[in-house]
């Protein structure tokens, strides 16, 4: 784990040093530097995460949870990650307004999947308190 974060980083600190640079001469290729290492990084990190969505199936098995609740926990954080990860992309390319709509965007989805989970809570409270 040390090892992947300091390749992460020292990668990250080239890029960025890479696109101060090239930035003056050609803005569009240093954005695009920008990018394609975001992506790169992120595509390092799938192994870890596939892990960790694999290790938090297993607990719920184990604990007996239903499932349908984990998937959609992991959808909520998916669609977190990848609306903050999109967001950045925008920022970075000094379109502020678009980061605030796909942050929106993100929120709005997230509370459409938290609604089953919000409803089982809400019954299962019901249910608890006396008649």
């Amino acid at each position: 784990m040390t090892i992947e974060i300091i390749q992460i980083v020292g990668l990250g600190l080239i890029t960025t040093f890479l696109a101060l640079v090239v930035k003056e001469q050609k803005p569009l290729f240093a954005f695009m530097l920008t990018v394609f290492v975001g992506v790169l990084i992120f595509l390092f990190l799938i192994e870890q995460i596939y892990q960790v969505i694999s290790m938090l199936e297993k607990i719920a098995v184990n604990a007996n949870v239903n499932m349908v609740y984990l998937q959609t926990i992991l959808k909520i954080i998916g669609i977190a990650y990848i609306a903050e990860f999109g967001a950045q992309i925008a920022k970075d390319a000094g379109q502020a307004a678009i980061a605030s709509k796909i942050e929106l965007a993100g929120k709005v989805l997230i509370m459409v999947m938290a609604i089953p989970i919000l409803t089982a809570i809400i019954e299962m409270v019901i249910s608890l308190l006396p008649s």
